[in-house]
């Protein structure tokens, strides 16, 4: 399970970069998401993976290491929110700047064929 999930994490944060090097800024927000989505993965990740455990319970005396960890699950929740922000700001900008110079590309220019 880990090493599906390491090698999924992998992919996809790979596949960011590629889009982040591509010249237009449409394949650049793309990339910035994934790369996004792949950072969260791995810090839910490190909560430790478990199937139908709770994330905490009430009482004081239990084995800790038998549950799942409410803090990665929080970060990742709160990375989430803040990620959909800075897209719709991202898309913002773009569109903007497209009406600004026209192009879609970054630096303005059409590429040569």
């Amino acid at each position: 399970m880990e090493l599906i999930l390491a090698i999924a994490i992998g992919v996809v944060f790979g596949a960011g970069i590629w889009l982040i090097l591509r010249p237009r800024t449409f394949q650049l927000i793309t990339g910035l998401l994934l790369m996004s989505y792949a950072v969260n993965l791995f810090i839910f990740a490190m909560g430790r993976l478990w199937v139908g455990k709770p994330p905490i319970t009430p009482t004081p005396d239990i084995d800790p290491s038998q549950f799942a960890d409410p803090l990665p699950q929080g970060l990742v929740l709160t990375a989430i929110v803040i990620g959909f922000a800075t897209t719709a700001l991202y898309l913002v900008m773009m569109i903007g700047a497209r009406g600004l110079t026209g192009s879609d590309h970054v630096d303005g220019r059409e590429p040569r064929s």
